[in-house]
């Protein structure tokens, strides 16, 4: 009977040390696996389907969050000195083995902590103006990534068929944000091109928004919003005070058409995110390097159509638009 008692006891202990030393082998593997800091600028919808994008393009190479790889997430909600210390936290606290950036600002605070951790850049216009990389097609640093740039011809060009009776154009954007005044510039060139007469109105903050919208609709016929965080951030407000005269808005981006722009010609912010995810996989399993890695630039975009919008203005869409249009309310 003792000697059976000794036997369960021992089995009991045997089985204890097999179990722990599973459960350490677990953990030590959970703690081993290779990280993925983002940094995301601010909360809006354009930005939060990057990221959404990011996750997706990460899993379709074989990197699942809590699986064999570690994302570590951090939005600094457009609060500069927050992105400098995330930035410090994703390098030096979560030892992160590849960085993205969502956002030009997220992406230069990033850049601005580390020349050594890959940079993927997520949603950045125009990474040599922002002072990112040296060349498109051959970065020479540490970074690389994915450009945001809007195909701005064609979205003129499809407002002109939409609104053949506007000719004064609005572009609306942030003073703070330097992406946003190489976009402003380009769009003035390529409007003033078409025939279109442009009138700039930038706002040092969000608190300058509507006020700003409110003059714009007795001076434009046409509202047009480049890719500007702060202004996305606070699309609502623009949208609001634009209906008060139904003005017409053309953003450049998919999400702010679904919050009450008329239409674009834009990138899906989730296919942006799934090749940034991508690129990231690609940099974790060594298949490329960001120094020889050129920037990803969507060559086309897609015809977004709000026609619950389009119904409040009063306008018709032509049939061979909507054809090849995506329709969204």
């Amino acid at each position: 009977m003792r000697k059976n008692r000794l036997t369960v006891v021992v089995a009991i202990i045997v089985i204890f040390l097999i179990g722990s030393f599973f459960v350490e082998k677990k953990e030590t593997k959970k703690e081993d696996l290779p990280t993925v800091g983002v940094l995301q600028f601010v909360s809006h919808p354009a930005l939060d389907e990057i990221y959404k994008g990011i996750k997706e393009g990460l899993k379709d190479k074989g990197y699942e969050d809590g699986k064999n790889v570690t994302i570590a997430f951090q939005n600094g909600q457009a609060d500069q000195s927050k992105l400098a210390t995330m930035s410090q936290q994703l390098v030096q606290e979560k030892k992160s083995d590849v960085l993205i950036g969502i956002a030009t600002p997220a992406a230069q605070a990033l850049a601005n902590t580390t020349s050594e951790i890959p940079i993927i850049l997520g949603a950045i216009t125009d990474p040599v103006s922002a002072g990112l990389v040296k060349n498109d097609q051959k970065p020479g640093g540490n970074i690389t990534g994915v450009s945001d740039k809007s195909p701005v011809s064609a979205q003129f060009d499809l407002m002109k068929e939409l609104l053949p009776k506007s000719k004064k154009i609005g572009i609306l954007y942030a003073s703070s944000e330097e992406n946003s005044k190489y976009q402003v510039e380009e769009a003035k060139k390529t409007a003033e091109a078409k025939g279109l007469i442009v009138k700039t109105f930038a706002v040092p903050s969000s608190n300058e928004i509507a006020q700003t919208v409110q003059v714009m609709t007795h001076e434009v016929d046409v509202i047009y919003i480049p890719t500007d965080n702060t202004i996305a951030n606070a699309m609502q407000t623009v949208v609001n005070e634009a209906d008060k005269t139904k003005t017409p808005i053309i953003p450049s981006v998919d999400t702010m058409v679904e919050q009450g722009g008329l239409a674009t010609v834009g990138i899906n912010q989730f296919e942006l995110g799934v090749q940034t995810g991508k690129m990231a996989a690609d940099i974790l399993s060594g298949k490329i390097q960001p120094a020889t890695t050129p920037i990803y630039t969507f060559k086309e975009g897609d015809i977004i159509i709000n026609q619950k919008q389009a119904d409040i203005l009063g306008i018709s869409i032509p049939a061979e638009i909507k054809e090849k249009a995506k329709i969204v309310e």
